[in-house]
């Protein structure tokens, strides 16, 4: 079952969502450090993390589920969010340079075709960054937050899952070590946190990052099996009308290939 967008919305407004956003932020420019000229989409609930591509990019789009609901995005300006269901996105073939989904891969009742999908939209060239609760780390058991609801995911299965949609994982990031609770001490020494996080339990982290490239398969056309027939003229003899040879008429059809 999909968290509500609004429940989404409030938790990024506040403290502990200002936390979460600013952490997974810094990781997602340290994978992509330069979107010029891309076009860049979200998929799910990512407007919290949209904001740091505008400037380069040259288009940015948010599409959110049917199932969870949608707002407008970004309030400021026109509107860049859209309404979809997430197997049957209303978009071109290859057309996307790069994909983020954001409390998307844990929470969908259908994640091989939406995959199957994302697929599709992405360029031979692009990437796709998934943003999903570690299965090991304390903020997939705290319902009190997003990250606590839906099937939270290992790096193994990650893997796998990316292989079986024709993905090739690229880069990994573990982020958010401190602990999920909304304590002012514990906000305020985030960044120490991660920083001992990464050196003593690396693979308790809150969230797993993976960027995962399309993996395109050229195809060696197989000489075709098809027989060719053409008629070719008999050789034996016609019989004779009336004692006169008649015009042969017949025809052999020899086989080539």
């Amino acid at each position: 079952m999909r968290v509500d967008v609004i429940d989404l919305r409030d938790f990024y407004g506040q403290p502990l969502g200002a936390v979460v956003r600013r952490t997974v932020r810094r990781q997602l420019l340290d994978l992509w450090p330069d979107v010029r000229g891309c076009d860049v989409l979200g998929l799910g609930y990512a407007s919290p993390y949209l904001g740091v591509f505008r400037s380069q990019a040259r288009r940015v789009l948010n599409l959110m589920p049917a199932r969870q609901g949608v707002i407008r995005w970004p309030v400021d300006a026109r509107s860049l969010t859209g309404l979809v269901e997430e197997t049957a996105l209303p978009l071109p073939d290859a057309c996307l340079d790069r994909i983020l989904l954001v409390h998307c891969l844990e929470n969908s009742e259908a994640v091989r075709p939406m995959l199957r999908e994302v697929w599709r939209v992405l360029s031979p060239g692009g990437r796709l960054l998934i943003v999903t609760p570690n299965r090991r780390g304390p903020w997939a058991r705290a319902d009190r937050t997003p990250f606590g609801h839906g099937r939270p995911f290992s790096r193994s299965q990650l893997t796998q899952l990316m292989r079986d949609a024709q993905f090739t994982p690229t880069q990994w990031r573990r982020t958010l070590y401190m602990p999920p609770f909304g304590f002012g001490f514990l906000m305020r020494s985030a960044s120490a946190w991660e920083n001992v996080g990464q050196r003593i339990w690396p693979r308790f982290s809150g969230l797993l990052m993976l960027e995962a490239s399309k993996q395109i398969y050229a195809l060696t056309p197989e000489r075709s099996r098809f027989r060719v027939l053409r008629p070719v003229p008999a050789t034996s003899p016609s019989p004779s009308i009336a004692g006169r040879q008649a015009p042969d008429t017949s025809f052999i059809v020899r086989a080539e290939r």
